[in-house]
């Protein structure tokens, strides 16, 4: 399924939430400065410093001598300090090679690796010396690993319960075969724009339930292939041009689009109260932790959008009072407060969202709540 998707990862951790710096909360253990390594993400870092990460930006100092300020690579050196009482980050400036009088120092950059070294380094007693290698660091350090999300931004989609029933699906398959590749004919009923000729077929997958009421907020649709209409009719005939698994009858057919998806996420609090359910923990568990996937039963006709960050609360037990005789009466317990998650996809009734922090494991019906 052709997609084209924005790829933010080099971001600028912008928040829009309209935070002053006196309420800006330090980790306890916060260090006073730290080096920027390959596989940190700027979510990881914010939280070395924040208790919420989200407010990274309150902290940041432009820094007139990097080009962009807000992109942090690896080698980077980020410096907490105190400004008139109140905390702010900035980028120390790299430390040059420092140069050993008594020897010269190579220094081989990427043109000469290339085409070929033309200069050579030897000690005072005539070895040939090594070389440094000197790279451009090209790629800024992303919020999050884009992998943990990549299968639920090109793979799947959640529809209502009113759009899977009106979509056209896979009648018959030509040459009364049971299973379609790349290649074969699809006989689709319900196909009803004759000027459109690429379709996506998906199959209808597991339905979201509101543990609240019982309402089902939509379907799971997995991608399966990419079809061009051969003949339009009823059954219309689509040929299959690529396929990640074999078609059955019954899957459905939709008009392909190039859904836009932008990795550019600016984590924030939403601006209005929301009070959502985890209702599914992706990976075939009933609970995940840091990285792993859930959705949420919120989305966008509850003001929900891509970036909102909410709490996880571990819902409180249920107990009796052991000090009260004859007492039937339960007792709830607090809501306990165990991570944090941001939202990364939204539909219209459903949010997939990853866990960027977690005390313990996250697990089914667990809250998820406006910061």
């Amino acid at each position: 399924m052709t997609k084209r998707i924005l790829f933010g990862l080099m971001l600028v951790f912008i928040s829009v939430i309209n935070v002053h710096a006196d309420e800006i909360a330090l980790t306890p253990t916060h260090p006073d400065q730290y080096i920027v390594v390959k596989h940190d993400t700027l979510w990881g870092i914010a939280e070395k410093f924040l208790k919420h990460p989200w407010q990274w930006p309150e902290l940041w100092k432009a820094n007139d001598k990097i080009k962009q300020p807000n992109l942090i690579y690896p080698g980077d050196i980020i410096h907490l300090t105190m400004i008139n009482g109140k905390p702010q980050i900035s980028l120390l400036e790299r430390k040059p090679l420092v140069q050993d009088n008594t020897q010269s120092v190579c220094i081989l950059k990427d043109e000469g690796a290339k085409k070929g070294r033309s200069g050579f380094s030897v000690s005072k007693e005539g070895k040939l010396l090594p070389c440094i290698r000197e790279v451009a660091v090209k790629q800024a350090i992303a919020l999050i690993p884009y992998e943990k999300i990549a299968a639920f931004i090109n793979a799947s989609k959640v529809v209502s319960e009113h759009n899977v029933s009106q979509a056209p699906y896979v009648i018959d398959i030509a040459g009364e075969h049971l299973i379609a590749g790349v290649g074969d004919r699809l006989y689709v009923h319900g196909l009803t724009e004759p000027d459109r000729h690429t379709y996506s077929i998906y199959r209808k997958g597991d339905s979201y339930i509101s543990p609240d009421n019982g309402d089902v907020l939509g379907y799971d649709l997995n991608y399966i292939a990419d079809a061009t209409l051969q003949q339009f009719a009823d059954p219309a005939t689509l040929m299959i041009t690529h396929s990640n698994r074999e078609i059955l009858h019954g899957d459905w057919v939709m008009p392909k689009t190039d859904e836009e998806f932008t990795l550019n996420y600016f984590p924030k609090p939403p601006v209005i109260k929301i009070n959502a359910n985890i209702i599914r923990v992706f990976g075939g568990l009933s609970q995940v932790g840091p990285l792993g996937v859930v959705a949420i039963d919120k989305g966008i006709q509850d003001g929900l959008s891509e970036g909102h960050v909410l709490t996880i609360f571990e819902n409180g037990q249920q107990i009796k009072d052991p000090y009260q005789v004859d007492n039937k009466d339960m007792i709830k317990l607090p809501d306990e407060q165990v991570g944090t998650l941001m939202v990364f996809r939204t539909f219209e009734r459903v949010s997939y969202a990853l866990v960027m922090s977690a005390t313990q494991d996250i697990h089914l019906l667990d809250k998820a709540k406006t910061p």
